[in-house]
């Protein structure tokens, strides 16, 4: 990625003064589409005030992550700017920002050398700025913490007073950027700039958005996927105090009323008969029946190594495996809301999205408007986990607030959340693998059958291989001489989406499981049984060496009590985690201790990555222990928090987090914790009772004693 040449012209016309000021504006190089690419194109503005405030506008989402204080701290580090004085300044979406996703960890990844760019141009201009009013050589100048100090007299000027002087010079077209060595705030665990507002409740997240004349909408939608509303009688609902209109909403019903809770039970009274369509039969066993009736094809190959199933036949041992995957919600503690306001010539939304970009056009879209009469504010979003990278709660309020006439906000319950979701793919994995006389491994095939994502949502990928179906399997980093991966696409209709580490959080799972059994059938340590197979994918062995060093791999436990490890790469970045746990008799499961190595290449801010660490542990543990999405005549069996259980408090495990030295490239920190967590509890489990979980989420009747 380059950043062309920026013409005085140009310049001058993203430099926005208030008062005296200097403004930088870097525009990242022309890219496909982000759908095509995943490459980010964005302008990203720096601002230094006359008094001396620096102002980041933040074009990616916060979705508790802290990229609202990484990504500032890029800027700040080459801009030697005191810390104090930085400020964000969430960036409003329109075209001229190009794409604003926060996915797939790549917020850090992409703007690593964009923003230290416009950091360092900024430098280099109040630096020339101070020489200037010196009359020094720009060479005896330094910046130094928000001043600029010329060294042999130890003069000091602050970037506020240079600015207006700084913003007559050119701007660099490639300024040097700081030796890693040299970095004083990159790596530190500088305070978060969204906390205080946070604490002190000032921060805007999508529920809080409030406009004059505002409508509260709450939609009843059908509950069978593909599903619609035949007919229905307003007239109970417009009954309920405060209910103002009935409107369809797509394939639904609104309720729009003065307050939530009048939406809520205007919703509640209102009278809709379904169309239920083609899905209204289908159930969790008929889908699991298809995918086991669907293994028995050969799959899209997705990696081929050696001679895979044909070597298996000369092999001394052979163990094979079925591992099943279920259905997962998002389950983000802020329920799907939006807010827009539609006027004759303009639409604007208020969106706690992941893509203000992709909102933006939807938007457009649905108001029938071109994109430049649209704006998008980005609210801070109450997690969103891949969920909020779709936009169907936009669409919806922009339809309402052009029908009615009003500003509109979409409030989705907690059931509707759970039951109208695009869910983590279901799939079903059948592997083999053949073993040497040593007991050591040389052929390995893995076939998993599921649903694509891309499939769904892009109609020109139907039918070929669907890569995030297969990442964390086809990119096994084991050295097997012979190994395929195929994929057999089978998608019964359910709704699906990007989940927190997309095929990474379930094939991880499968693969790392499947090691261990592996190991245990050629009377390996699963430890050294990875060493030895790692031998040529040194980051992932550093991070699996870390964590057992600091988990005290092999000291003796009690009884009903093991340990169990995995180790994956995603995202840019390697983690490895070891559990432990305990098993009580009737086969309850405890994680008590999950010690966590990561190798995300240069830190930004440890305490983020510690954060999202652990977050992921949680996030991950969850999902192993609780989470599974079933269907009944069609419709999402699940409802809420109660039937769709997130970790509790006390079932949180003691997390360590062990950060490995690294000079590699930025990787990503958002997702690659997640995968690491179920395959390690789960290793732990058999470590523990010799039961071999290959279905999740882990139920107690398969561990239990007896």
């Amino acid at each position: 990625m380059t950043t062309p040449r920026i013409t005085r012209r140009e310049f001058l016309e993203t430099t926005a003064l208030a008062g005296a000021g200097l403004a930088i504006g870097v525009r990242l190089a022309d890219a496909a589409p982000a759908r095509a690419t995943a490459a980010l194109q964005a302008d990203v503005w720096l601002r230094v005030g006359a008094d001396g405030l620096v102002t980041v506008t933040v074009a990616r989402s916060e979705l508790g992550q802290g990229v609202r204080t990484a990504l500032p701290m890029l800027v700040a580090e080459e801009l030697e700017a005191d810390w104090k004085d930085v400020r964000i300044e969430p960036a409003i979406a329109a075209a001229k920002y190009g794409d604003m996703t926060t996915g797939g960890s790549m917020s850090i990844r992409s703007l690593w050398t964009p923003l230290r760019r416009a950091g360092a141009a900024a430098r280099a201009m109040l630096v020339g700025a101070a020489a200037q009013s010196w009359g020094v050589e720009r060479a005896t100048c330094r910046a130094e913490s928000g001043t600029v100090v010329h060294v042999p007299s130890g003069r000091r000027l602050a970037y506020g007073a240079l600015v207006a002087r700084a913003a007559q010079l050119p701007v660099p077209e490639d300024p040097p950027l700081k030796d890693p060595k040299t970095f004083r705030l990159l790596g530190t665990r500088v305070a978060r700039l969204d906390v205080p507002a946070k604490l002190d409740g000032s921060a805007v997240f999508g529920l809080d958005v409030r406009l004059p004349g505002m409508l509260f909408a709450s939609v009843a939608r059908c509950p069978v996927p593909g599903g619609k509303a035949a007919d229905f009688d307003p007239a109970p609902a417009l009954a309920v105090p405060g209910v103002r209109r009935v409107d369809r909403c797509g394939s639904g019903v609104a309720v729009l009323a003065e307050n939530t809770w009048a939406a809520f039970k205007g919703r509640e009274a209102l009278k809709v008969s379904w169309d239920e369509g083609a899905l209204a039969t289908l159930d969790s066993g008929a889908i699991r029946r298809a995918f086991e009736e669907k293994a028995k094809q050969v799959g899209l190959p997705a990696r081929k190594e050696g001679q895979g199933a044909a070597a298996l036949a000369g092999c001394a041992r052979t163990i094979e495996a079925v591992y099943e995957v279920p259905y997962l919600a998002h389950a983000a503690l802020e329920p799907v809301n939006c807010t827009a306001r539609v006027t004759a010539d303009a639409c604007e939304v208020w969106a706690p999205t992941q893509s203000a970009s992709d909102a933006l056009e939807w938007a457009a879209r649905t108001a029938e408007m071109k994109p430049e009469a649209v704006t998008v504010h980005t609210t801070l979003v109450g997690g969103g986990f891949g969920r909020r990278l779709m936009q169907d709660y936009v669409a919806q309020a922009v339809m309402l607030a052009k029908a009615a006439g009003v500003p509109v906000q979409v409030v989705w319950t907690r059931e509707d959340d759970t039951r109208h979701d695009f869910y983590r793919p279901a799939t079903y994995n059948l592997l083999r693998a053949g073993l040497d006389a040593n007991g050591s491994p040389v052929a390995w095939t893995h076939r998993i059958v599921g649903p694509s994502i891309l499939g769904q949502l892009v109609p020109e990928m139907r039918g070929g291989l669907d890569r995030s179906s297969v990442m964390g399997a086809a990119d096994l980093p084991y050295a097997i001489p012979n190994l395929e991966v195929d994929w057999v696409l089978h998608d019964p209709g359910v709704p699906v989406g990007w989940w927190r580490s997309v095929g990474s959080s379930q094939n991880a799972f499968v693969t790392e499981c499947f090691v261990d059994e592996v190991a245990a059938a050629g009377g390996h340590d699963p430890l050294a049984f990875r060493r030895a197979l790692l031998r040529d994918q040194p980051r992932h062995l550093a991070v699996l060496n870390l964590a057992a060093e600091k988990a005290g791999w092999g000291a003796p436990l009690p009884p009903r009590r093991g340990r169990g490890l995995a180790v994956h790469g995603s995202f840019g970045s390697f983690v490895a985690m070891v559990a432990e746990v305990a098993v009580a008799d009737d086969g309850a499961v405890k994680v008590e201790r999950v010690v966590c190595a990561v190798d995300c290449g240069m830190v930004v801010h440890p305490g983020l990555v510690e954060a999202q660490m652990e977050s992921a542990v949680a996030f991950g543990l969850s999902a192993a222990l609780h989470g599974e999405i079933t269907i009944e005549q069609g419709a999402v069996v699940q409802s809420g928090f109660d039937d769709y259980p997130v970790l509790r408090l006390d079932e949180m495990p003691a997390v360590e987090v062990h950060l490995a030295p690294s000079g590699d490239a930025v990787g990503g920190i958002g997702e690659p914790g997640v995968p690491p967590v179920a395959p390690a509890v789960v290793n732990a489990i058999a470590a523990a009772t010799g039961k071999r979980v290959r279905r999740l989420p882990v139920r107690a009747e398969e561990v239990r004693k007896g």
